[in-house]
């Protein structure tokens, strides 16, 4: 224990090589726990994204450190650490995606690409507990809060061939019209195959009457099927 507080709480004036391989070997761990918990829900930037983010920013707050304390350079030790802050950004728009102009995904990931550089940040500079408290919450939040915050939605997915593209646009506005206005209408190639169907996801928010929805989808014209998506 004793050592383990020596290591954690040392108060040198230089950077030591045990101080760069206990703070990147942690933000190994840091990053792979938030970066796992996003994999698992199938999102773009998983454990080797937010992995590097995390070493990234690990190493440009070692960095600065390392060239005012070892290297005795003058300047602002935490000039480099502020630009992962902002720089990260692009990383986080690439993961936001705009679909059929009304619907946004990606932005919660991009959120955790940011708040994992962030945590990098903290434990370059040494703050091993409050970067993970921070990796903790940020679990949490992304595992438990998100089945939470589904139900609150009370999304109805459905998926739907159409078999004829003729019927699409009747299709389409009838959706709009007579189910609900707040719809998201994903046009998508045919699942099953047929030749000449048309595949849309259909989601609707704050559904209650799941089978009714299905019921009135399947009788319009055109429509082949409609399944539980």
């Amino acid at each position: 224990m004793e050592l383990l507080n020596s290591i954690f709480n040392d108060k040198s004036a230089v950077i030591t090589w045990y101080d760069v391989i206990i703070r990147i070997a942690s933000c190994a761990i840091a990053g792979g726990v938030i970066g796992y918990e996003r994999g698992r829900h199938g999102s773009a930037a998983g454990l080797r994204t937010h992995i590097l983010v995390c070493i990234g920013a690990c190493v440009a707050s070692l960095t600065g450190l390392f060239c005012n304390l070892n290297l005795h350079y003058q300047g602002d030790v935490y000039r480099l650490a502020a630009q992962v802050i902002s720089g990260i950004g692009f990383l986080g728009a690439g993961m936001i995606i705009v679909k059929n102009t009304s619907m946004i995904t990606g932005l919660t990931t991009a959120a955790g690409l940011w708040t994992t550089g962030a945590i990098g940040i903290a434990l370059g500079f040494g703050f091993y507990f409050g970067a993970f408290i921070a990796t903790a919450f940020c679990v949490f939040t992304a595992a438990f809060l998100t089945r939470f915050e589904r139900k609150q939605k009370m999304c109805a997915n459905l998926y739907a061939e159409i078999s004829n593209t003729e019927f699409a646009v009747t299709v389409f506005d009838e959706i709009h019209k007579n189910v609900l206005d707040d719809v998201l209408i994903e046009v998508i190639p045919a699942k099953s195959g047929i030749s000449g169907n048309i595949g849309f996801f259909i989601t609707i928010s704050n559904s209650e009457d799941f089978n009714g929805l299905l019921q009135k989808i399947s009788a319009m014209d055109g429509v082949a099927f409609v399944i539980p998506a």
